[in-house]
């Protein structure tokens, strides 16, 4: 196993991360003796206009996949507009090789806690929500114990900390819809209704829950928010690069000897990453990669250098997303992993709009054909084509990101296609498969 630089090393930031092997810290006490709630109390001192201030100093953008600045979406919610105002968080965590925010769920609920009442208090939202995976059982419970220890210490409920502020917090597990983790469509399923994205505008902003001003953020987010209150933000600011500042959790799954979460400084390089964990498997070379998982175009072995922050990544020709780091080597073929990828698309698409529905069922049998060796040079216009056609013209991202696999991998890896349709490769899928693309 190679050792880690001790340059790759100094970007090492354990802050997000700082409390994971600390014994017991999902609960209150330990939380406390180790900086817990002092943030809150900070916080709860000032205007909550000068919080959003904050976070706007601070260049936090969020970390849920779209990057989007965290104050200025804050900003957006109407003050003295008479209605309630809402936080949600989305911890419906569903993108393939995402594996950041359960964990911070699991092993520090508290810090997600605490955000939530610090968010809260900035945007003047008396009702939170955490809408967690239904799947993630152990972190709701954590989740749903850390929020009974607040209630029971005075950090939720009424006259928080003798303020006179008052906040309720919800723990929502959902039903396992990847498309729940579309900001829209989570608040259609916490409110009821059947998961599924709404026509923009009005925005969440000025119409989200129960028509409602709110604010959608990621559980990494809302998460950084006590670090921002307590260091500052010209501390966060020292993490990272001048329009990514921070430290980022990068999830490496795939191809590598320690797969895992690594905590960095924005901009950290793939190399770097790949080094802190171990290097690639033995007998395999780095021959594509998806930054910010599957919904996110791949970039190759020769991207290796790219810095993983957002414009460097975008500068590549693809996008940080989640952080979701699925390392593939020359023994993994690009064509059928983009299968698998568009089946699991096509298995979530909710249905609601034309161009994903069809267009992911289609191009799943079009793969079938290829992948079964009775694919045509036709077929990869037809993918092409396909992709066109849904991209831009979905309700949500779902349909958006189905297509970045099919993209890429036509772009970087066509000698791939053409090797299954002109025989000189094996099919991958049996007669049984192809029958099903019928």
């Amino acid at each position: 196993m190679s050792t880690p630089s001790a340059g790759t090393l100094a970007k090492l930031t354990p802050v997000l991360t700082k409390r994971w092997l600390s014994p017991d810290a999902w609960r209150l006490d330990v939380y406390e003796r180790l900086d817990g709630y002092a943030a809150l109390r900070k916080a709860l001192a000032v205007h909550p206009d000068d919080l959003i201030a904050l976070i706007k100093d601070s260049g936090l953008r969020g970390r849920g996949g779209a990057g989007f600045p965290t104050g200025l979406k804050w900003g957006f919610i109407p003050q003295n507009d008479g209605k309630p105002h809402y936080l949600v968080v989305n911890a419906d965590e569903g993108e393939p090789g995402t594996c950041k925010d359960l964990p911070l769920m699991s092993h520090d609920p508290h810090s997600l806690v605490e955000g939530v009442i610090i968010a809260s208090y900035a945007i003047r939202a008396n009702r939170a929500y955490i809408y967690i995976r239904g799947e993630a059982v152990q972190a709701a419970r954590r989740l749903r114990h850390a929020v009974a220890e607040a209630y029971k210490a005075g950090y939720l409920g009424k006259n928080i900390l003798g303020t006179g502020y008052d906040l309720d917090l919800v723990v929502h597990s959902g039903a396992g819809a990847y498309i729940c983790g579309e900001e829209t469509a989570l608040l259609d399923s916490l409110e009821g209704f059947r998961g599924q994205p709404r026509l923009r505008p009005p925005f969440p902003a000025t119409h989200g829950l129960y028509a409602s001003p709110t604010v959608v953020n990621n559980v990494g987010t809302i998460a950084s928010v006590p670090y921002i209150v307590l260091g500052g933000a010209a501390w966060w600011k020292t993490m990272g690069t001048e329009k990514s500042s921070g430290p980022m959790i990068y999830s490496l799954s795939g191809r590598v000897k320690n797969p895992g979460q690594y905590e960095c400084s924005m901009g950290i390089t793939l190399r770097e990453l790949i080094e802190l964990a171990g290097g690639m498997q033995d007998g395999h070379q780095l021959r594509f990669w998806t930054p910010g998982g599957s919904s996110t175009p791949l970039l190759t072995g020769d991207h290796i250098d790219t810095a993983m922050d957002f414009e460097s990544v975008a500068a590549a020709g693809s996008i940080l997303g989640t952080t979701a780091v699925q390392l593939f080597s020359d023994q993994d073929c690009p064509v059928y992993a983009t299968y698998r990828w568009l089946e699991f698309y096509h298995h979530e698409s909710c249905g609601k709009c034309t161009p994903c529905r069809e267009g992911n069922y289609w191009m799943v049998r079009v793969y079938r054909r290829i992948l079964s060796g009775e694919g045509t040079l036709e077929d990869l216009d037809t993918l092409l084509d396909t992709a066109a056609n849904i991209l831009g013209r979905s309700f949500c991202g779902l349909g958006d990101g189905a297509t970045s696999p099919v993209t890429s991998s036509l772009q970087y890896f066509k000698q791939d296609y053409l090797d299954y349709i002109e025989g000189r490769k094996a099919p991958k899928l049996s007669a049984h498969a192809l029958a099903g693309a019928h």
